[in-house]
């Protein structure tokens, strides 16, 4: 009959098998003789067991909708402590076996309180983990409170903070995560069948892990509790009217079967270590209360061990999916909340709009975008960079849509294609319920003091904060012209090769050598780049002492032909007088005078290197490829065999990390970057457009209505800007774009079509505040020329028309007609920047509409092996619509030479004027029948593009008569800046 009734119980409770081994519990009548169970024994390690696999499964089933979704917990020890290695090697091994990823950082028992509250808060801003706990006992010199309270409450899967403590304790509110062991005693409860609901519970024990919570947990669940404590009076009687009893009182079998209600379901917490001789360890665990006795007289019993423990781990872990399904589900929902725009009418100036709008704290915006903490550092309370890890994290997330804005032939009378990106975006993020990123060129001072004035966009559509956009912003454009000036500066020389040049004049190759690898404790040694110059010189050798002397006068000499030097220093500020200098005046240097100039900072090569990187070990790279000058036996000198590269990429190690800004309603815009769009290639960076396409883009599963836009500009006309986006930026990005937005106005229109020329100060010609319907027609053929050139890239393209109160309905409706019959999908007009993203809803929406075709037949115009000649001359006819082309004998040779030097399929960046599509800036329109004269090309090898010169191109601006800088001053009251605009 016993061994029958074992047999029942143990084919129903099989962890009993272990628990008779561990009691030293021979035979199965010995067994149930000793404790002659009553009570039904609540098998917490086979219900810890079902919820693991639940878990288990859950995890499977998302990962099989969502491949990115990794449930990862992470778990700090410190020391070495035996019962708390065996406690996390019991985590280790529950996590690997439900599928959740576990990280173990070990710490010494030495490790400082700060040192652990560091290394806590790394885990807390590494937006791969989910779950983070810190093993308790911490030694003496640490507080538990402390580290347990630094701990992030979205990731305190044990349940600690005070955050998710208090939350519990309130009837009304909801805790991030439940403490483990209580949150494993309910779920024993539910699981056995055990009515919580108007019953009454004892809870013997108030500690903060499981007293205290446990009670409030019983009372959510509608059960009368009681709570009580070792010192609680009568004590015995009160438990006896239990009919759940949950011990977690720390005493050795304080709870005996007299206590205990008959009848009632006892939940032992306690584990505590009693001397047993006869096992091999010399002890055996018992709970709080006395099996023995109370398991004659309750229903149901857990046992020790193997009744609440294993729950605690399967919670711990229940938490960590429940954590990873939240972080999960904020990162992609990204709500972005919009700032509400109130516009007046007329409209106030940029900088009066821009001053009257309060922006969020940058950082409640990163959060909304789901930016982790580790993934941004805050510059001041507006402006933020973002580190390019999040490129990593987000590498299986589909992009967003990507709309490159570009525009008609410019006039001075503007197109707004800055306010047109700045108002596309809005309308999609604040009005159309998207995630929308506008992506824009940081401003060079020197226009933003000259003549041409901020780049913020304008009106209602602008970025903020203005001023702080308009001028120092993080200090990129100041940590480019640090690099570009250690160098040298574009066109004739600078720091590194001066001084290389006056070095190489002045000393032998023995003293050149002594200096370059000089002895120290009787060594001497390569640096890193030096070992790559050895390399481009085919001497395969790592100790400097054993290159000969023939090897050591290759190594030292670079023998720069001074004329061929292609390289300039830079300064952000417009300066006329600093663009044909003099250097090498002092005595000490006046051999080595010679002519040389400055460019401004953002039409420099490490400028367009920025833009166009696509991580650090790429921009070094580009760096170091740099050529700087040919040596006398025409053999490109990089900045590499300077040895300047790695430093280089020293002082632009932060400047390669995007600035996150907002826009006047609140949606995210990227600055970075910004190439000037005649020399350079005119558009923002590559990184800044890849991260937000990722931040705007969906996990594999969601749904495609969820796809967010990226908005990004292109610096001139659709002949300069987009056709560089197209063939050199998105060449070297892999990225294609989904859609061109061509921005036009009716006034710059009548402009192209013949009207009177604008002079800056005078009131404008009627032709162009009165509807002249020919006039506008004629101008027209411009517009036509660009739709055309946009749709040989096969691209849908949607003609956005920057709307004025003088337009009438008349031309809207002419352009209209005009821009679709020429292949546009659309043109819309849009008042923007009267009224914000309110006043391009529509424009959003043909974008979306433009946009919603997943086929992509995206081309570029030309192939890279083309030679040199027959690139230019494919855009020159393509694009700017010219009969022929003519290189100068200059140009000629730069062919030869760059094609020998193995420059040759490069991408082509045309400098020409930005005024016509031709290189003539008098000939407005859509000029024909000419002959684009190239009068000279150079390398940016390091940005990787030749740019033949089509004119005169001045890449140092000078100042007007009357420059933007008499505007701008300081109110001393508020501190805010006036007069920029």
């Amino acid at each position: 009959m016993l061994r029958h009734l074992w047999t029942l119980i143990n084919h129903r409770f099989p962890y009993l098998q272990q628990i008779q081994h561990q009691r030293g519990i021979i035979g199965t009548e010995s067994f149930v003789r000793n404790y002659n169970i009553m009570a039904q024994l609540i098998d917490g390690k086979a219900i810890a067991k079902s919820i693991r696999d639940q878990a288990k499964l859950e995890i499977q089933e998302l990962q099989a909708k969502y491949p990115g979704f990794k449930p990862h917990l992470a778990i700090i020890q410190v020391g070495e402590r035996e019962d708390s290695t065996v406690y996390v090697r019991q985590k280790e091994r529950a996590a690997k076996e439900s599928g959740i990823n576990i990280t173990i950082q070990k710490q010494d028992s030495s490790i400082t309180q700060f040192e652990l509250l560091r290394a806590v808060q790394e885990l807390n801003n590494n937006p791969s983990i989910h779950g983070l706990l810190v093993q308790l006992p911490l030694p003496d010199h640490i507080s538990e409170k402390i580290i347990t309270e630094a701990i992030s409450p979205k990731k305190d899967v044990d349940g600690f903070h005070a955050h998710n403590i208090g939350n519990l304790s309130k009837r009304h509110s909801s805790p991030l995560f439940v403490p483990c062991t209580p949150k494993g005693i309910i779920e024993l409860l539910n699981r056995t069948g055990i009515q919580i609901s108007g019953k009454h519970a004892v809870v013997v024990g108030r500690s903060d892990i499981v007293g205290f919570p446990v009670f409030t947990l019983l009372s959510r669940a509608d059960a009368t509790v009681t709570l009580c404590h070792s010192k609680t009076e009568n004590l015995p009687e009160i438990t006896k009217t239990a009919d759940i009893l949950i011990v977690a009182v720390g005493k050795t079998e304080y709870i005996k079967g007299d206590w205990v209600k008959p009848g009632a379901v006892v939940i032992d917490v306690g584990t505590n270590a009693v001397e047993d001789q006869s096992k091999k360890s010399g002890i055996r665990w018992v709970g709080d209360v006395e099996f023995s006795s109370v398991s004659q007289v309750a229903s149901h019993i857990t046992p020790v061990p193997g009744g609440v423990g294993p729950m605690t781990v399967a919670m711990l872990l229940y938490n960590t999916v429940d954590s990873a399904k939240r972080f999960w589900k904020e990162s992609r929902e990204r709500r972005v909340t919009s700032l509400t725009l109130k516009p007046f009418i007329p409209v106030p100036s940029d900088i009066d709009i821009a001053s009257s709008q309060t922006p969020k704290p940058i950082k409640a915006l990163a959060e909304e975008l789901g930016l982790a903490g580790n993934e941004y550092e805050l510059y001041g309370q507006y402006k933020a960079k973002v580190n390019l890890s999040v490129l990593d994290r987000l590498k299986n997330r589909k992009d967003g849509k990507y709309i490159v804005v570009t525009g008609i032939t410019p006039t001075p009378l503007g197109e707004g294609k800055s306010t047109t990106t700045i108002g596309i975006s809005q309308a999609l993020g604040a009005h159309l319920g998207k995630i929308a990123f506008a992506c824009v060129r940081q401003p060079s001072q020197g226009p933003t003091f000259g003549i041409k004035g901020g780049a913020a966009g304008g009106g209602y559509s602008q970025v903020i904060p203005m001023d702080e956009f308009n001028l120092h912003l993080t200090g990129d454009i100041h940590a480019v012209t640090a690099a570009n000036n250690l160098m040298g500066g574009a066109r004739k020389s600078a720091a590194a090769i001066d001084a290389r040049i006056l070095h190489e004049s002045t000393q032998t190759d023995k003293a050149l050598f002594n200096r370059l690898c000089p002895l120290k404790k009787g060594e001497r040694t390569f640096a890193p780049v030096m070992v790559k110059r050895l390399q481009k010189l085919g001497i395969n050798k790592t100790n400097p002492d054993d290159l000969t002397s023939e090897e050591i006068s290759k190594f030292v000499r670079l023998n720069f032909d001074p004329d061929t030097i292609t390289w300039q220093r830079v300064m952000d500020t417009n300066d006329r007088f600093l663009r044909r200098i003099t250097i090498g005046q002092n005595s000490t240097e006046k051999e080595f005078a010679r002519a040389t100039g400055f460019d401004i900072s953002v039409a420099s090569e490490c400028m367009a290197i920025l833009a166009l990187t696509t991580d650090l070990k790429d921009m070094r790279e580009r760096l170091g490829r740099m050529v700087v000058a040919n040596s006398k036996d025409r053999v490109p000198i990089t900045a590499d065999d300077l040895g300047v590269g790695g430093a280089l990429t020293v002082l632009l190690k932060d400047a390669i990390k995007p600035n996150l800004m907002q826009t006047l309603e609140g949606t995210p815009v990227f600055v970075h970057a910004g190439p000037f769009a005649n020399i350079a290639h005119g558009n923002s960076s590559i990184l800044a457009d890849k991260i937000a396409l990722k931040l705007a883009g969906t996990e594999e599963g969601d749904d495609e209505t969820e796809t967010g836009f990226v908005i990004t500009e292109a610096g001139f006309g659709a002949d300069i800007g987009m056709e560089k986006f197209f063939n050199i930026k998105c060449r070297m990005s892999g990225l294609i774009p989904d859609a061109v937005v061509l921005v036009a106005t009716l006034r710059a229109l009548k402009m192209h079509g013949g009207g009177p020329e604008v002079i800056p100060g005078k009131p404008l010609s009627g032709e162009y505040v009165e509807e002249n319907l020919d006039l506008l027609e004629k101008g027209c053929a411009n517009l036509i020329k660009h739709i055309q050139n946009a749709k040989k890239f096969r691209l849908p393209v949607v003609v956005a028309i920057n709307q004025f109160t003088t337009d009438t309905e008349a031309e809207l409706t002419l352009v209209r007609k005009i821009a679709i019959e020429a292949g546009a999908d659309d043109a819309v007009p849009a008042s923007h920047w009267a009224e914000g993203g309110a006043g391009a809803i529509k424009l959003a929406k043909a974008i979306v509409q433009a946009t919603s075709n997943p086929q992509k037949n995206f081309q570029f115009l030309y192939d890279l092996n083309r030679s040199i000649i027959e690139k230019i001359e494919i855009i020159a006819k393509e694009m700017y619509g010219a009969s022929d082309i003519s290189l100068s004998d200059k140009a000629k040779e730069k062919v030869e030479i760059y094609t020998k030097q193995g420059f040759g399929n490069l991408p082509i960046c045309m400098a020409k004027t930005h005024l016509s599509l031709s290189h003539d800036p008098k000939l407005k329109g859509v000029p024909t029948g000419f002959t684009v004269i190239v009068r000279d090309i150079r390398a940016s090898v390091g940005a990787g593009f030749l740019y033949p010169l089509l004119g005169e191109m001045q890449t140092m601006p000078g100042l007007p008569t009357r420059p933007c800088f008499f505007d701008v001053d300081l109110d001393f009251e508020s501190g805010r800046v006036v007069g920029l605009f």
